[in-house]
């Protein structure tokens, strides 16, 4: 023994324990998560290298680009299911169709929860909103109130006339401006494309939602709530700190649940003040009903909401309608109009098919679109290039599960990279090219329904949206539309650039400006 100094010895047998009881807890973590609940050891599936103490590998996400293109990247180095470790969460991250396939079809229901995320509890009224609530019996009794009352294919088609008077409106508008312009003899007007695609889509959801327009009158309560609107969509889609590590929640280091409290009060503002002026003037006008009058019709019929108060209910589901419809809807419109600058040949031949099916005498209207099969293509292959949501909803897994051979356990966090999918060049002969053609000849049986793996832009299995139907007739008859109304150009006739802003969902990062010049005669802008 060191007599000179009496604590050698002690300090050492703690070195050793310390070593030895890591190793144990080290070995038993491996021996864990290569054991399936049946005993069999099979392997992890690989986890990406630089992870480091505490943050495991969030420092890989940080920067400019986007985290569905550092993820694809990964992808391209560790394969198509890959591991990463977001502070305390390990998440599994698959892109390519056949992992996509698995978690979604044989493990679909031991991915059909979301996790405990702070965005989720605080944004979305205590998970109360359907897309961000666990799975479990109100996430299936709300689900099916939406399948069966609000975004049924016979409820959307009651809304059919909806759409066809705001996006008629929206051309009247713009055929003024341009007239006006004409007359005066001034410079051709330029249109912000993201901001009237936005004003489209806004009226068109707040009529079906909440029975009335939204921009119409263009005062400053709208333009504060599309504000707050937009900030709950950065805030929805950041990785704060206590996601990292929740033991440090209390704490609010990055401020993001103050924001996020912030956000959401502002935003209940409005809603409380539409649900109470819904309660007012219920009548039995079931004709005219909007989304919300059918939920408090539920209400007066003795629904419960699997035991959830019913005001909060309905709060968050027209709010999680507003969130889904505008948003995703306008992303793709303004994706679906910069391409179409972009590739003049493309344009021209949805022009040629607008002239040949619907004629220059009257306005594009619902019953025209399934004669649009080439708009209908474009459309396709927007949303496979830009899908407004290019990383899914995460996803938890509820039970110890197989995908692609590798055991995955409880509590993993699912991560489907679908733009990455989407762009996989054995499914899809030059990927990165806009080419809607694909959609009418090797790809022409693919749908978006959450049954072809190789394209989900709205998901898939039984967390997929729901208001699949809704986005695309609006997105298809919006597009129809405006390319009959008008021809578009960029003001220096340049390309337009294609750089991707995402938060929750992928926007383009600059504005579209494009002169619209009419394509009809005056009076068909007229009958609106």
């Amino acid at each position: 023994m060191d007599m000179e100094n009496p604590f050698s010895l002690s300090t050492g047998l703690f070195t050793f324990f310390l070593g030895l009881l890591l190793f144990l807890f080290l070995l038993s973590s491996m021996l864990r998560s290569r054991r399936t609940p049946t005993g069999e050891t099979r392997e992890a599936p690989p986890e990406a290298s630089g992870a480091w103490p505490l943050i495991g590998h969030l420092h890989l996400l940080n920067g400019s680009k986007a985290h569905h293109i550092k993820l694809g990247n990964m992808a391209d180095k560790y394969g198509p299911i890959f591991t990463l470790r977001l502070g305390v969460h390990r998440n599994l991250i698959v892109s390519n169709w056949e992992m996509a396939k698995q978690c979604f079809t044989v493990n679909d229901k031991a991915f059909a929860n979301r996790p405990n995320m702070l965005a989720l509890e605080v944004l979305g009224y205590n998970f109360s909103m359907v897309g961000f609530s666990p799975y479990g019996s109100y996430w299936s009794h709300m689900r099916k109130i939406l399948s069966q009352h609000l975004l049924s294919t016979q409820r959307v088609d009651m809304l059919k006339h909806v759409m066809e008077s705001e996006v008629k409106v929206g051309i009247k508008e713009s055929y003024d401006i341009w007239q006006k312009k004409e007359n005066n003899g001034s410079e051709k007007a330029t249109t912000e494309m993201k901001r009237w695609l936005g004003d489209i889509t806004f009226n068109i959801v707040f009529r079906a939602i909440l029975g009335k327009g939204f921009v119409g009158d263009k005062d400053s309560e709208n333009e504060r709530f599309r504000k707050i609107l937009r900030d709950y969509m950065d805030l929805a889609g950041s990785f704060t700190v206590s996601d990292a590590q929740p033991y440090l929640r209390c704490l609010d280091l990055d401020g993001a649940e103050k924001k996020m409290k912030k956000t959401i009060k502002e935003l209940d503002g409005f809603i409380q003040v539409w649900l109470e002026q819904h309660k007012r003037k219920r009548n039995g006008d079931l004709a005219n009903q909007d989304f919300m009058d059918v939920l408090l019709g539920l209400v007066e019929e003795g629904e419960e909401f699997d035991g959830h108060d019913p005001d909060t209910t309905i709060k968050a589901t027209c709010l999680a309608l507003i969130l889904a419809a505008t948003d995703t809807s306008t992303a793709t419109l303004t994706w679906a109009v910069a391409l179409l600058l972009n590739h003049p040949e493309i344009l021209n031949k949805a022009i040629e098919e607008l002239d040949r099916e619907v004629g220059k005498e009257k306005m594009v209207d619902m019953s025209d679109l399934k004669k649009l099969e080439y708009i209908h293509s474009i459309i396709m292959e927007t949303l496979r290039l830009y899908p407004a949501a290019p990383l899914s909803l995460i996803h938890e897994s509820m039970e110890d599960c197989i995908v692609g051979g590798y055991h995955v356990p409880t509590g993993t966090r699912l991560l489907t990279n679908i733009s990455k999918l989407q762009r996989d060049p054995t499914m899809y002969p030059h990927p990165l090219e806009f080419r809607p053609e694909r959609f009418l000849t090797t790809h022409k049986d693919v749908d978006i329904k959450g049954r072809h793996f190789q394209l989900i832009p709205f998901g898939a299995g039984r967390r997929m949206c729901a208001g699949l139907y809704f986005g695309f007739q609006l997105i298809h008859l919006t597009v129809a539309t405006l390319l009959h109304g008008f021809h578009i150009a960029t003001p220096d006739g340049k390309p337009v650039d294609m750089l991707e802003q995402v938060s929750l969902t992928n926007v383009l990062a600059s504005p579209l400006q494009v002169i619209l010049t009419p394509r009809l005669s005056s009076h068909i802008y007229d009958q609106t």
